[in-house]
């Protein structure tokens, strides 16, 4: 197991990732004001399944064979990315909806929500290249089983991220009734989720790989 200063540590580190806006806190927002909290928290047991499987590829090592493929980078890399363009489109297109806007019509299924809170974490490279770079930093070979120390870190950057979000998930809930008496800061925030989503898509289209 990892010292209690390593643990430590790393949830520090783990909580200032939670808290910078990305596209799986912009989906999970999108999806509680949409839809309702549970639908937030069923979008979230995605998210954190795809974190789940990021962090047992990095502890087995297998990630680190991924990307020492060809190509298999690039190849992610460029999925996540028009896949964030479409919802940018979904967003800002004429007689399109706001993420944040309260949409009338039904709601997605739990498997379907759960499923694509899966693929939008699933479909972001920088979570995998995050625990590559990350991870080794705080694992100490004289603390016993580097494998042992691996899923200790990788747990714990689950429960925080799982944490944080949940309370955003629950407190994005309550804008809906805001957003509906607003019709002007429901465009405002069209646009400005639509600009965000599609800037996201550009960085990670166009970021060298590292």
């Amino acid at each position: 197991m990892p010292s209690f200063t390593a643990l430590l540590a790393f949830a520090l580190v783990s909580l200032g990732m939670v808290l910078t806006p990305g596209p799986n806190m912009v989906y999970l927002i999108s999806r509680s004001i949409g839809q309702g909290r549970g639908a937030g928290l069923i979008s979230l047991g995605g998210v954190a399944a795809g974190f789940v499987v990021y962090m047992l590829c990095a502890a087995f090592g297998i990630t680190a064979l991924v990307f020492a493929v060809p190509y298999a980078y690039d190849a992610l890399r460029l999925a996540g990315a028009a896949y964030l363009l479409w919802l940018a489109w979904q967003a800002v297109r004429s007689g399109g909806r706001s993420p944040f806007q309260v949409q009338r019509l039904p709601a997605d299924r739990p498997r379907k929500l759960f499923a694509m809170g899966l693929l939008t974490n699933l479909l972001n490279p920088k979570i995998a290249m995050l625990y590559l770079s990350l991870l080794p930093q705080f694992i100490d070979p004289a603390q016993g089983s580097v494998l042992g120390q691996s899923l200790a870190l990788g747990f714990t950057q689950i429960a925080v991220s799982v944490t944080v979000n949940a309370m955003i998930a629950i407190a994005a809930g309550s804008i809906a009734a805001f957003l509906a008496a607003k019709p002007f800061w429901m465009r405002v925030q069209r646009w400005l989720m639509g600009t965000m989503l599609a800037g996201f898509a550009l960085k990670m289209a166009l970021e060298a790989r590292r």
